[in-house]
């Protein structure tokens, strides 16, 4: 009988835990800052917003009806593992989002209070797309997704030489620009209007996504200078999990051979390994700096395609090493 694994279980249990709270924020955002001034983001979340803007049609049956479509063409190309806990997070965000909507105070006609007051639409816009971009890097940070055009993405990429970046672009486009389509919201300048906020959601909401991202993903290359190396590394490998390269060195001005720490780590394991440094040698030389981007082990995958084999001549067969020579 298989043994189970509770790191496993707890590592699921708090991916879950983790995605909900994200979806709560996400809810937040957009209930409390983006519905009330009517103001159109992209994915499934703007299509629903545009047809409830439009139509009155409830938002979370849109979102739901939507991602139900996208989800059976997902399972034919993806299969069931990348669409596990796309599935919870679209169900428990269309219930967060029902829940929020019940909650947010509303004016005698029945529609909900500008929290900001009236003419506060950008301030609205900044602060709702703050929440939301937050709330996805939180999901996204935790294995999670949000569905919606997601799918979309992963399956023109599976097919065709387009980034998933280009993809969403391209649909979030289309989606913002569909408000200029539809009479009820307004006159040509309203529409235009609509559209511009649009795009100002789309360029935020992506630049907190990638703040958060990049800050959560920062790593850090230490070198460090000691007498008494080998009781600094067996604590940081102890202590951090993180394996330690010791390097030859020899010093110019004394002229004497010694051992370098290499070690690379996350930015928020810094003061960690900066206290057991200090703790078994005060005196060690340490030099800290930032790392564009670390793969492997314990870090990043690496995320490039590359050729099933490679032609006799060692080149790439589907003409990589002409792209691979260009970029250098």
């Amino acid at each position: 009988m298989p043994t189970i694994d509770h790191r496993i279980i707890l590592n699921e249990t708090k991916d879950y835990i983790f995605i909900t709270l994200g979806l709560c924020l996400y809810a937040f955002g957009l209930v409390v800052f983006l519905m009330p001034y009517e103001i159109v983001t992209g994915g499934v979340t703007g299509m629903s917003l545009v047809v409830y803007y439009a139509t009155g049609f409830k938002f979370e049956n849109s979102y739901l009806i939507i991602n139900a479509l996208l989800l059976a063409l997902a399972l034919k190309i993806l299969g069931w593992r990348f669409l596990l806990k796309s599935i919870y997070a679209i169900i428990a965000l269309s219930f967060i989002i029902k829940f929020g909507q019940w909650l947010m105070p509303k004016d005698p006609n029945g529609d909900f209070i500008k929290i900001l007051g009236e003419g506060q639409d950008f301030m609205s816009l900044i602060i709702g797309c703050t929440f939301t971009g937050m709330s996805l890097a939180i999901v996204f940070l935790n294995n999670g997704s949000t569905g919606g055009t997601d799918i979309i993405a992963a399956a023109v990429n599976k097919f065709y030489n387009l980034s998933l970046g280009q993809v969403l672009i391209i649909v979030d486009l289309f989606i913002i620009g569909s408000c200029f389509f539809f009479p009820q919201f307004g006159d040509y300048f309203a529409r235009s209007h609509k559209v511009v906020f649009g795009l100002c959601t789309m360029i935020i909401e992506n630049f907190v996504l990638d703040y958060v991202m990049n800050t959560r993903r920062e790593s850090v290359q230490f070198m460090i200078f000691s007498k008494m190396y080998q009781e600094i590394a067996n604590a940081i490998a102890i202590h951090t999990d993180h394996g330690v390269t010791i390097l030859d060195g020899h010093g110019w001005y004394t002229g004497k051979e010694m051992k370098v720490l290499c070690v690379l780590a996350k930015k928020n394991e810094s003061q960690m390994i900066f206290r057991l440094i200090k703790m078994i040698d005060p005196n060690a030389f340490v030099s800290q700096s930032s790392v564009i981007g670390v793969y492997g082990e314990g870090f990043d995958t690496i995320k490039v395609k590359t050729p099933k084999e490679l032609s006799p001549k060692g080149k790439l067969k589907d003409g990589g090493n002409a792209r691979l020579n260009n970029q250098q």
